[in-house]
């Protein structure tokens, strides 16, 4: 099934106490190579055909006005997957 996937992330300056908490986790089981977890979300977009650059361009909107929340929350990545 076509969609498009919307990829957000907290911004970069602000703490993510969930990716903190599994960065811990990781690191009390012995993965002490890993220094750092950030967690987002990934929204899905179902179509029934592949979406036209107009639906990418829509999508692009959706995620920056409703999908994300500007101020704590960029969006990093907008693309199609047939």
């Amino acid at each position: 099934m076509p969609k498009i996937i919307v990829e957000v992330m907290p911004k970069a300056d602000l703490l993510d106490p969930q990716g903190k908490a599994v960065a811990n986790s990781l690191n009390r089981k012995g993965h002490t190579e890993i220094t750092a977890v950030r967690i987002g979300k990934r929204i899905e977009l179902h179509y029934d055909e592949t979406p036209t650059e107009a639906q990418l361009e829509e999508a692009k909107a959706f995620a920056a006005d409703f999908l994300s929340n500007g101020v704590i929350e960029d969006v990093v990545a907008v693309t199609v997957e047939a």
